[in-house]
């Protein structure tokens, strides 16, 4: 069964939602206001109405509720500004009840009903206390999320490696989980400093090209593998996985000599 949806991004956020629209006119860019589990909130809509499998949904659509007024707009972007200044006053309230936290950013819903508070910890945190002094003080819900290094780093934003906005900010993401063979599968050096992205964690991008590099790899010969090529047999002891191209050593009892060969030029045994 096809069903209308629409596709919606909260605040700060990377991801999308989808949402019924509702029977509104709704385009790409318009705020509007939706129906979600916690409550009321403002959303920006990222795209514009189209049909899907219900079969894909993994639960019931939330609604569109209506499009946000002017002043719905204006309210939201004081109270997330409101919301960002309680920063350095929680981060306080934390120290001193001695919790092992890092306060890492401080969101609210559109009207300030509802704050949610993200950090960060290397261990499970009792934060009950904690909850109902900030419930008793700003006279509203509050929400504490337990968030990992990739999740803060997102939050922050900055440069990558690469020198252009870190992946996982721009709402990039990858299917594959991130591992050290990606790594080894690219001939990347090993060392922590080359591969770690800001969080500290693996790059995110190594995953990007991971599945070039694993079909590249199936179709050359190994390294320090025998290879018969138009100048007789040699050591394979480079793969170029980019331009598919091997360096074999020629080695006799005179010289040793090193040459570069196109892939189709060279003839092994592939491994299965």
């Amino acid at each position: 069964m096809q069903i209308e949806v629409i596709k919606a991004r909260f605040n700060k956020g990377v991801q999308d939602y989808y949402f019924s629209p509702n029977g509104l006119d709704l385009h790409n860019g318009d705020k509007v206001i939706v129906e979600t589990e916690k409550g009321k909130d403002l959303v920006t809509i990222n795209g514009e109405k189209h049909f899907i499998d219900g079969q894909n949904l993994n639960e019931p659509l939330k609604n569109v509720l209506k499009k946000a007024t002017k002043e719905e707009i204006e309210l939201s972007e004081e109270n997330n500004k409101k919301a960002e200044g309680l920063l350095p006053e929680i981060k306080k309230i934390v120290k001193e009840e001695k919790l092992e936290m890092k306060i890492v950013s401080i969101e609210s819903n559109y009207n300030f009903s509802r704050l949610t508070i993200n950090f960060t910890s290397e261990n499970r945190v009792d934060f009950r206390d904690l909850v109902k002094k900030l419930a008793e003080k700003y006279k509203n819900r509050i929400e504490l999320r337990q968030i990992g290094p990739r999740d803060a780093t997102r939050l922050f934003g900055g440069l990558g490696v690469c020198g252009k906005q870190t992946c996982c900010s721009q709402g990039i993401k990858f299917n594959d989980h991130v591992s050290i063979k990606m790594a080894k599968n690219q001939s990347l050096s090993l060392n922590p400093n080359s591969i770690s992205g800001l969080c500290g964690k693996l790059l995110c991008c190594l995953a990007y090209e991971n599945q070039y590099y694993v079909e590249t790899l199936k179709e050359m010969p190994k390294l320090g593998s025998t290879v018969k090529t138009e100048d007789g047999e040699g050591k394979v002891v480079y793969l170029d996985l980019i331009k598919k191209k091997v360096s074999v050593k020629f080695q006799n009892d005179q010289s040793t000599e090193i040459k570069s060969f196109e892939l189709d030029k060279l003839k092994f045994k592939k491994e299965d």
